[in-house]
């Protein structure tokens, strides 16, 4: 008897376990034995991430904090052994990308998997490979595989961003406006910095950036994309999806930094794409000064698995010098869900990333961005799931002992929305998706005028008692507005001259 006919023990992977998808059917076509399905598998780390933080050089990381060669050894020879392809190894971000027909995948990873259709999170019904319930691994590779993530490769997020209805926004701005409105440091313009943004869809035409910025009258900054698990950019064919999360991240942040250099990461939208864009921006050469993401998804629709993963690629690019900006939500306290109950939504409420609400500004006044039922909301709230940080310690988040969302604010109604070209067309934008790019451009010009990295910027921003504009007014529904950090607006939003400076006494 061969060891690929021989009884396989498995043992179960902590934090696997998944529900069936909103709006769950059988699809009218089954999965072949051997069609083809393509994983990430996340490994221990060697050594523990110290909790005092700080700033690793790259080598020094992937050394002591990746994954240890001897484990990338095991996990390798012996799922070659069981009849798995390894088409990549990466042992900095501790990552095995393998692929396998279902026949493989259901026998190593002790599942099933099923062609279905279910509702994804932008409200779209979508055909897929779906799970139910905890995977198993090989009981030889226990302790050392922590995630096996993209087996069922149902959308996983969507992006938060609005769209003024017609003749709706009160008044708009460009980025290059709210850049002056918020005081971006002058004499800075992120000239020798990178950031990266991550996308998961659409994609940009180079004939909207060229015309976005000559409009603007800025000099166009230099933009790239880089392609994950077989993902491209797919500009000019999506306007009214995707494409426009895609150019409000860019023109925003481009518009604000245009010196820096940008890597525009397409991933597919799966817990595994989404992982291996971080890993990818986190792990890359040389590191971002930030790294921007505007999508997300309720915290409790995520598997604990793959939270931890991308907390954890989180936290690498912390350690590496990246500070990680993303959008809070765009639907009130609730998240958009109808449990009755508030979620925050992740990844914005990872420790490791500066969590991003939103505001509405008319006549140099900010307010809670709220506008009513269905209409957006910024998010922000309490995890259920990460605990409370020592840097929040002295801030009042509300109940319990979990991580308060969101950290900083600017603008985000789309009534007071952002000016952008998408696909040719002229529109205002606007959502938490916004923020996070401005919040991107300015960490930038911070880095570029500090001279270092910030990495994980919260404990210091926290402890500054300045440098933000306190929001007081307005609620997203269950949380209102207080003076100081509040599950709204965070600390407030950006006075990047006063940012600038407190960081300089810190230091």
């Amino acid at each position: 008897m061969t060891e690929e006919t021989s009884p396989l023990v498995l043992v179960p992977l902590p934090g696997s376990e998944r529900d069936a998808a909103p709006g769950f059917v059988p699809a009218a076509r089954s999965l072949e034995p051997d069609h083809p399905v393509e994983a990430t598998l996340v490994l221990r780390r060697a050594n523990a991430l110290p909790s005092e933080g700080g700033v690793r050089s790259r080598d020094e990381f992937a050394s002591r904090f990746g994954a240890a060669e001897d484990d990338v050894a095991t996990v390798v020879a012996r799922l070659h052994q069981l009849g798995l392809t390894i088409l990549s190894t990466d042992a900095a971000s501790r990552r095995v990308r393998i692929s396998g027909d279902v026949t493989t995948v259901n026998r190593v990873f002790g599942t099933e998997l099923l062609a279905a259709t279910s509702t994804a999170p932008d409200g779209t019904e979508v055909e897929h490979r779906h799970r139910t319930g905890s995977l198993s691994i090989p009981a030889d590779l226990d302790g050392i595989i922590t995630a096996v993530l993209g087996l069922d490769d149902r959308p996983q997020s969507r992006a938060q961003f609005r769209v003024a209805a017609p003749h709706a926004a009160a008044t708009s701005y460009t980025p290059v406006q709210l850049g002056t409105s918020y005081r971006f440091p002058a004499g800075t313009d992120g000239t020798g910095q990178t950031i990266a943004i991550i996308e998961l869809g659409g994609g940009y035409a180079e004939v909207d950036l060229d015309s976005y910025f000559a409009g603007l009258g800025v000099a166009r900054p230099g933009v790239s994309a880089v392609g994950v698990d077989g993902a491209q950019n797919g500009g000019g064919t999506d306007p009214s999806g995707a494409d426009g999360e895609v150019l409000l991240d860019i023109e925003v942040a481009g518009a604000l930094a245009p010196g820096a250099n940008y890597l525009v990461y397409f991933a597919p939208n799966t817990d595994a794409g989404f992982l291996d864009a971080v890993a990818e921006a986190a792990h890359a050469t040389p590191t971002p000064a930030a790294i921007s993401i505007s999508w997300g998804q309720s915290e409790d629709q995520w598997t604990a698995q793959a939270r931890t993963a991308m907390d954890d690629a989180f936290a690498d690019a912390a350690a590496l010098g990246a500070s990680v900006t993303a959008a809070a939500g765009d639907n009130g306290s609730s998240d958009g869900a109808s449990d009755g109950r508030d979620h925050a939504d992740f990844p914005a409420s990872s420790p490791h990333v500066l969590a991003c609400g939103g505001t509405r500004l008319v006549g140099g006044q900010e307010t809670v961005w709220n506008n009513g039922a269905g209409r957006g909301a910024t998010g922000g709230g309490v995890s259920d799931v990460f605990p409370r940080p020592s840097w929040q310690s002295a801030v009042a988040v509300p109940g319990g002992t979990g991580r308060g969302v969101p950290d900083v604010a600017a603008v985000a109604d789309p009534e007071t929305g952002y000016e952008v070209l998408v696909d040719g067309r002229r529109a205002v934008y606007g959502g938490t998706s916004a923020v996070a790019p401005l919040w991107a451009a300015l960490i930038a010009r911070l880095v570029q005028s500090l001279g270092s990295p910030l990495g994980l910027a919260h404990p210091r921003l926290y402890a500054l008692g300045t440098g933000f504009t306190d929001v007081t007014t307005g609620d997203n529904g269950n949380y209102h507005a207080t003076p100081g950090w509040d599950a709204c607006t965070g600390l407030g939003t950006p006075d990047g001259e006063a940012l600038l400076e407190a960081l300089r006494r810190a230091a």
